[in-house]
């Protein structure tokens, strides 16, 4: 069975078509300063587990997706809709890859459906930091860490680089594997989101023009929330129901769904975002005045122009700057 390395998940990502992700839940017991969600113990989580499934079995269902990708919140806590979940993306014999902090990672030997979920998947995501540790503390993450690697799967640690986060994950690793730990797990290091709680910590003071700013790799990577929501990309704030509603549709079924999915798959706009980028986007008539306006990252500039693009369906020009970049993808 073939697993997933970190850098053959990127190259997924920025395929068009090719992945979804599925927030399953927005309830986590760690409760970490950082979040950029905004989890808490008492957030909201799967109550129509109806259209949940009905959710999950469009995905599964979408001939060109090869990898769905499964978030939260903490995925482990909603044991009912993720082991569905896993069940259904296995079936349909797409790659599965589950996020997680490893807070289940107490017991030596995790529960049985637990062990079921992680033989399913192609590789975890597993996150530790400051942040992360304060709530989980190291022998969770050891132990999850273990689990992870017990079923032959690639560990990769996500790591907010701060200090010396990445050395105490590489601490830990070791408690985990020994010295030979990169036989087991990868470290990749992050940089805290500016979204969520994580808004009051990593405040992005540098700004850049425009016309200066390049693709969006994620801009047509969607997102499906476990309640019918639909993004179209991972920006934390846009799913929770911030930023443009362009960006965002409130789907009543899985036929929805797969249709707001497509929809984003071929707007013009965020098609260019991936391809040309957002400083030739300002070349255009529509967006020009933005071209010196200064912004943190390419979200910004993104929501500019998605609050002004309308009905970009027939944008003959939108469309054109979008094919000039296709060859620059990836």
């Amino acid at each position: 069975m073939h697993r997933l390395t970190h850098a053959e998940i990127m190259r997924i990502r920025r395929t068009q078509g090719a992945t979804v992700l599925l927030f399953i839940t927005d309830r986590c017991p760690v409760g970490c300063a950082h979040c950029s969600v905004d989890s808490r113990p008492d957030s909201p989580r799967i109550t129509d587990f109806a259209l949940f499934e009905e959710i999950v079995d469009r995905l599964c269902a979408d001939p060109v997706s090869s990898m769905i990708g499964i978030s939260g919140g903490e995925p482990f806590i909603e044991r009912r809709g993720l082991t569905y979940a896993a069940r259904r993306i296995a079936e349909a014999g797409k790659d599965l890859v589950v996020y997680t902090s490893g807070v289940w990672g107490a017991a030596a030997d995790p529960p049985q459906w637990i062990h079921e979920v992680l033989d399913r998947c192609r590789c975890v995501y597993l996150s530790t930091d400051a942040y992360h540790e304060a709530g989980t503390g190291p022998d969770r993450f050891v132990g999850a860490a273990r689990a992870i690697s017990g079923h032959g799967l690639p560990v990769v640690v996500q790591v907010v680089d701060e200090g010396g986060a990445l050395a105490r994950a590489e601490e830990l690793l070791r408690a985990a594997f020994g010295p030979a730990w990169q036989a087991h797990a990868e470290l990749v290091p992050t940089k805290g989101l500016p979204h969520g709680r994580g808004a009051a910590l990593f405040v992005r003071d540098r700004r850049v023009a425009g016309r200066q700013l390049g693709r969006c790799k994620l801009a047509d990577s969607p997102v499906v929330r476990y309640d019918g929501r639909v993004t179209a990309c991972c920006n934390e704030t846009v799913l929770m129901g911030g930023g443009p509603a362009a960006l965002r549709r409130n789907c009543a079924d899985g036929a929805e769904v797969d249709t707001a999915i497509k929809e984003f798959g071929r707007h013009p706009l965020f098609r260019a975002l991936t391809t040309a980028g957002g400083g030739p986007l300002t070349t255009h008539p529509r967006f020009g005045d933005l071209a010196d306006r200064r912004y943190t990252d390419i979200c910004g500039l993104c929501w500019a122009m998605a609050r002004r693009a309308g009905s970009a369906e027939d944008d003959a020009l939108l469309r054109a700057i979008g094919l000039l970049g296709e060859g620059r993808r990836g």
